[in-house]
Parts: structure tokens; C-alpha cells; sequence
């Protein structure tokens, strides 16, 4: 489904009454979604689907300097929450890097010691 298909299902169900329960509306299905498609994925799976899944939240880290450097009137509260927003939006990027680099170590071959020869003296 697109975004203009989901805002438009959004307001049958809100009857278009508000922005707050549309984007609520949203919010509760793509909630529902992204619980049915990460319930279904293996264990094995996991790790690696949320590292890039995390990588993929750098779009809103980006997504949010633009917003901020725009220099846009949107007022102290909201700029104080998008500033905290970029923060735990930009801890989650690294911290998906970092779990993605402490697997990949997992699977890397250790180095075999070199045995001593003994025919050497």
C-alpha cells in the first residue's frame, strides 16, 4: 500500500474529521504491519533485518537536520523534541552498525596458532 493510499483509508476510518486522527490511524496500522512481518522472521534472521532496518532510520536522522536547518517556525517545543528525536534516531544508526559488525565477527575464521616444527632445534 502507498502513504496516499493508507492517508485516504485513514480517513474513511476518521471520517476526515482531523490531521490527529489520521495520522493516528496510520500510526495504529503500520503498527499492526511492521508486528505481522517482523513476528514471522526466524530467529536467525532477526539480527541482521533489524541492523539494516536501524541503518535505514538514518533516513529520518537526515530527515530531521533538514527540518531543523530549514529554519522553519516551528516553535521551541517541537524543536526541543526533534532535537531529542535525532539523538535516539542517531544512537539507533550506530548502535546498528555496532551489532551488525559484533555478528559479522562471529562468522569471521580465527587465525590457527603456527605449530611448533619438530624437526627445528
Amino acid at each position: 500500500m502507498s502513504i496516499d493510499a493508507l492517508t485516504v483509508l485513514a480517513s474513511s476510518v476518521g471520517g476526515g474529521e482531523s490531521q490527529l486522527v489520521t495520522n493516528l490511524a496510520i500510526l495504529v496500522l503500520s503498527g499492526f504491519v511492521g508486528y505481522a512481518v517482523i513476528s514471522k522472521v526466524p530467529n536467525t534472521l532477526h539480527t541482521p533485518l533489524m541492523s539494516g532496518t536501524n541503518a535505514i532510520h538514518g533516513i529520518v536522522v537526515l530527515g530531521g537536520l533538514v527540518l531543523l536547518a530549514t529554519g522553519s517556525d516551528i516553535g521551541t517545543g517541537t524543536t526541543i523534541i526533534l532535537f531529542i528525536a535525532l539523538v535516539f534516531g542517531a544512537i539507533n544508526v550506530v548502535g546498528g552498525f555496532v551489532v551488525t559488525d559484533r555478528m559479522l565477527e562471529m562468522f569471521k575464521q580465527k587465525p590457527t596458532p603456527k605449530a611448533d616444527k619438530e624437526g627445528d632445534a
